[in-house]
């Protein structure tokens, strides 16, 4: 079956709402949609949030990172934490934690691709935080999310390569933007992911980046192009993906672009450490 044909068929089975989750993520889909209702309680959040014990883990841990921590004070029940964070990042915890999960009952080939873009990820994600704050001034929490989902297409594909080993043989950056989008549209559809986020990912597909960094796309494609852990589903091929960080040094003021992330430093450091499993 040719890639085109497969990936029809996984997109039209999820507009069907077809997807299993592990536990892990069966918890953190409840708990998301729970904080989608306007009227849900920080008891009930912290409740769901305690019937599973990795999603309590990183709750407490996110909300005791450098970045989230003004205060300095170590939170050590899940109650504070989820105060702490807020219903916001709450929200984007547990749709990154759906997506990670997606992954988890693999090959040992397929579980390390989706450990490495994991790591990936949370690099992103961190950046995508601390740049939306100190070089582009949009909203950081929605780069944040959005840094998180952004590559939800690749988890998705590491999750059914057990049922097409071909679509892993294909090095991301051959798919058309178009291929991407349709079944990334329907995953977010599939977790009710705010617009804001979806238009940010949607900009992360397009794959343009506008200098200087002006939007929360140009935002996580600054991030993605600056993480200092590659995408492992753009090398599967060993062909290795084309390096524009010059380029960007000579786009935006390279001296000031760095200061910020070196005093920044710990912040990311800080919630990598607190998403990274």
């Amino acid at each position: 079956m040719e890639h085109s044909e497969i990936l029809r068929k996984i997109t039209a089975d999820l507009e069907h709402g077809e997807l299993s989750f592990p536990s892990t993520a069966r918890v953190a889909l409840k708990l998301k949609r729970a904080l989608d209702n306007p009227d849900c309680h920080l008891e009930e959040a912290a409740r769901l949030i305690k019937t599973d014990p990795l999603l309590s883990t990183k709750v407490v841990a996110l909300a005791n990172s450098a970045a989230l921590n003004a205060s300095g004070r170590t939170i050590t029940d899940v109650r504070s934490a989820a105060m702490r964070l807020g219903f916001r990042h709450l929200r984007s915890l547990a749709c990154s934690m759906v997506v990670r999960e997606l992954a988890d009952n693999a090959t040992p080939r397929t579980r390390e691709l989706a450990d490495a873009l994991w790591k990936h990820t949370v690099h992103v994600a961190s950046l995508a935080y601390v740049i939306a704050r100190r070089v582009t001034r949009l909203d950081a929490e929605t780069a944040f999310f959005a840094g998180l989902l952004h590559e939800i297409v690749g988890f998705y594909l590491i999750s059914r390569a057990g049922d097409y080993p071909v679509l892993l043989e294909k090095d991301l950056g051959h798919w058309s933007e178009g291929a991407q989008a349709e079944l990334g549209d329907a995953l977010l559809t599939l977790l009710s992911v705010p617009d804001a986020v979806r238009a940010t990912i949607a900009d992360y597909w397009s794959g343009f980046l506008q200098m200087p960094p002006a939007t929360l796309g140009d935002t996580l494609l600054l991030a993605d192009n600056l993480a200092p852990v590659d995408n492992p589903l753009y090398s599967l091929e060993k062909t290795p993906r084309n390096d524009t960080r010059a380029r960007i040094s000579l786009l935006v003021n390279g001296e000031i672009l760095r200061e910020i992330l070196e005093e920044s430093t710990q912040e990311t450091n800080s919630l990598v450490e607190a998403l990274s499993y």
